[in-house]
C-alpha cells in the first residue's frame, strides 16, 4: 500500500485539515479503531506511527499490511460510504495525531476541495490495495450454482467490499464448513470479522458492515430512490448544491447501468465505460458532496407527512421512515423474465441471468451462451462474452439489429466470427436434466433450431419498478407520468420538469414515462430534476413570508 508522493498531503493542506480536528497524545499499542467497528474517525499523522492492521477471517493471525507516518492520513473508502471498518488501527511510535470525528470529516470535504480530491482519489487506492492484499476480511460460503449465493457475490462486488468466495464443493470450502460446524442447509454463509452469517441475504451482509439506514434525528430537504444513472447524478447535484440528500436502493448503486460491460457512447470516454465503474465512481462523487447513500434499502412507500410536518414520509420495508422535502423517484425498470417452460428452475441454478458483468463472465469459462435482446445492452453483453471466448447465439426479435441497436455495435457482431445472429427469433424451450445443456430457438416462419448453451443471458424489454407507487399518475404500462404527459389539473399551478401527480415528488430516468432509455439522458434528467425541487422548494419559501 505504498503511495506516490503527489499524494501526500501538502504541508499548507495538512495545516487546513487539522483545524477540523483535536489534537491529541498516542501510546504505544493504543488501539484508534478496531476492525468490525461501524463508526470510526480520521486521523491525521504529527509525530507518532500508526500501524494498519489486518485481523484475518477465520484465523487467530494479524498482519501489518502499512504504517502510517508524519505527515500522512489515516482511512480509506469506508470513510466515504460508511462500511464498517475492515483494518485495526494501533499506534505504534508514541507522539501526537488530530482526531477528526465523522461530521467534521463531512464538513471538510465541502469547505476544502483541493483536500478532498486527495483523500477520495487515496481512500480509492486504498480499498483497491485491500482487495488486491487482504482478501479475507470477509468470507462468503455457498455453492456456486445458488441464486443466493450469486446475489452476495454481486452485492459484495458492486460495493467494493473486499471478501473471498469460497465453493463449499471444494476441498478448501467443506474444511471450511467442518472447522465451523456448517451444513449445506445453513448456506449462504458471510463471515464477516467474528460474525457468522448463515442464510445471509445482502441485507444481512449490509447490515454487518454499516450499511443499511438507521433513522436519524432531523429531516432532509430530498429523498432520492433509486441509484442507478439518473437517480446518482440527483444525488449529486442536490448535494453540491447544498441540499441535504439522502439516497436509498434496493440492491446496490448503478441500477440496470451496472450490468453493462462497456458503454461505449457515453460522452467523456472514448475508450468506453463499464457500468459498474461509471456507477462507483459517480457514487464516490455523491458520498464527496455530502450526500448518503443507504444499500439494500427498498422503499415501499411515500405519503404526505403528519398535520404540520411539511413534505413527504418515505416509508422502508422494515417500517422505519424518514421525512423529506421533496423527493426524486429514479428507480429504473427491469429486464424482463425470459416466458420459458422451466425458466424458474434454470434461474435458481443462475443459468437465466439478468446481467452480463466481470462476475457472470467468470462462470462461463469459453463455454457456448446464449444472450437475448436487441438493444445495446444486449449487444455489448454479446461482444463482452465472445471476448472471453464464449460462443454467442445473440436472438433478437427484430428484422435487423440496426432496429434497435446502435449501428457500431451492430457491425462489430455481424463481424465477430464467435457470434452468430438470430434474427425475427425467439427462444422458446430449454434443455438439460438439472444444468442447462442447450436452448430452443424459434424462427418467425415456424423453424427451430437446438442450440448448445449453458448460460442465457435475457436483456429484453423494460418493467417499471413502479407497483409500490399507487399513488402517483402513470400509464397503463405502469411508467410515470410527468409534467405535460399529466392530464390537465384546472386550477392548479403549471407543473415543473418531471413534476409529478404528486407535486412534492419527481421521476426521472428509466421509470419516467417518455424517457430515452439511455445512460446520458438518464443523468441529465437527474440532474436537471435537481432544478425543479429547488424550484419548488423557492415557491414554499416565498410563501412562507
Amino acid at each position: 500500500m505504498n503511495r506516490d508522493a503527489h499524494d501526500r498531503l501538502t504541508p499548507d493542506q495538512f495545516g487546513r485539515l487539522a483545524v477540523y480536528g483535536v489534537r491529541e497524545h498516542v501510546s504505544p499499542g493504543q488501539v484508534l479503531s478496531r476492525s468490525g467497528d461501524h463508526r470510526y474517525d480520521l486521523f491525521l499523522v504529527e509525530s507518532c506511527s500508526i500501524d494498519v492492521v489486518c485481523d484475518a477471517t477465520g484465523t487467530d493471525t494479524e498482519r501489518v499490511i502499512s504504517t502510517r507516518s508524519a505527515g500522512d492520513f489515516t482511512g480509506e473508502l469506508g470513510m466515504l460510504t460508511g462500511q464498517s471498518v475492515f483494518l485495526t488501527l494501533r499506534v505504534d511510535e508514541p507522539g501526537t495525531a488530530v482526531r477528526i470525528d465523522a461530521a467534521n470529516f463531512r464538513r471538510a470535504l465541502s469547505e476544502q476541495s483541493d483536500v478532498a480530491d486527495i483523500l477520495v482519489r487515496e481512500f480509492g487506492r486504498r480499498r483497491q490495495a485491500i482487495i488486491e492484499l487482504v482478501s479475507s476480511v470477509a468470507q462468503i460460503v455457498g455453492v456456486s450454482d445458488c441464486a443466493d449465493h450469486r446475489a452476495l457475490r454481486t452485492f459484495a462486488a458492486r460495493h467494493q467490499l473486499a471478501h473471498t468466495t469460497v465453493d463449499a464443493d471444494s476441498i478448501a470450502g467443506q474444511a471450511l464448513m467442518a472447522e465451523r460446524g456448517l451444513t449445506i442447509s445453513d448456506l449462504p454463509v458471510a463471515i464477516v470479522t467474528d460474525r457468522m452469517l448463515k442464510h445471509a441475504t445482502p441485507h444481512d451482509l449490509a447490515s454487518a458492515i454499516g450499511l443499511t439506514y438507521s433513522p436519524g434525528d432531523h429531516d432532509v430537504d430530498l429523498v432520492v430512490i433509486g441509484a442507478g444513472p439518473a437517480g446518482l447524478a440527483a444525488a449529486v447535484y442536490a448535494a453540491s448544491e447544498g441540499l441535504v440528500t439522502v439516497l436509498f436502493d434496493a440492491s446496490g448503486a448503478g441500477g440496470q447501468a451496472a450490468t453493462s460491460s462497456k458503454i461505449e457512447n457515453y460522452l467523456g470516454f472514448p475508450g468506453g465505460v463499464s457500468g459498474s465503474d461509471l456507477a462507483q465512481n459517480a457514487a464516490l462523487q455523491a458520498l464527496k458532496f455530502g450526500a448518503q447513500l443507504y444499500s439494500p434499502c427498498q422503499i415501499v412507500g411515500i405519503t404526505a407527512s403528519p398535520p404540520g410536518a411539511a413534505g413527504r414520509t418515505v416509508t422502508l420495508a422494515d417500517g422505519t421512515t424518514l421525512r423529506a422535502r421533496a423527493a426524486i423517484v429514479a428507480t429504473g425498470a427491469q429486464y424482463r423474465r425470459l416466458d420459458v417452460p422451466r425458466r424458474d428452475h434454470f434461474e435458481r441454478r443462475t443459468q437465466i441471468r439478468y446481467s452480463a458483468t466481470e462476475l457472470d463472465a467468470r462462470d462461463c469459462h469459453s463455454q457456448p451462451v446464449t444472450v437475448v435482446g436487441g438493444a445495446n445492452s444486449a449487444g455489448q453483453a454479446a461482444l463482452f462474452l465472445a471476448s472471453k471466448g464464449s460462443r454467442v447465439d445473440l436472438v433478437v426479435r427484430a428484422s435487423a439489429l440496426e432496429t434497435r441497436m446502435s449501428q457500431y455495435l451492430a457491425r462489430r457482431i455481424n463481424a465477430h466470427e464467435l457470434i452468430t445472429v438470430w434474427v425475427e427469433a425467439e427462444v422458446v424451450g430449454l434443455c438439460g436434466l438439472d444444468s442447462l445443456a442447450a436452448v430452443v430457438i424459434r424462427s418467425r416462419n415456424g423453424s427451430t433450431k437446438t442450440r448448445e448453451s449453458r448460460i442465457v443471458f435475457c436483456l429484453v424489454g423494460a418493467v417499471p419498478d413502479t407497483e409500490w407507487l399507487t399513488d402517483l399518475a402513470r400509464d397503463e404500462s405502469g411508467f410515470i407520468l410527468t409534467d405535460t404527459r399529466l392530464p390537465h389539473r384546472s386550477g392548479h399551478d403549471e407543473t415543473l420538469p418531471f413534476q409529478t401527480s404528486d407535486r412534492r415528488v419527481f421521476a426521472v430516468g428509466d421509470v419516467r414515462a417518455g424517457s430515452m432509455k439511455r445512460v446520458a439522458s438518464a443523468v441529465g434528467e437527474g440532474a436537471s430534476a435537481v432544478s425543479s425541487v429547488h424550484a419548488l422548494l423557492a415557491t414554499e419559501r416565498e410563501m412562507a413570508r
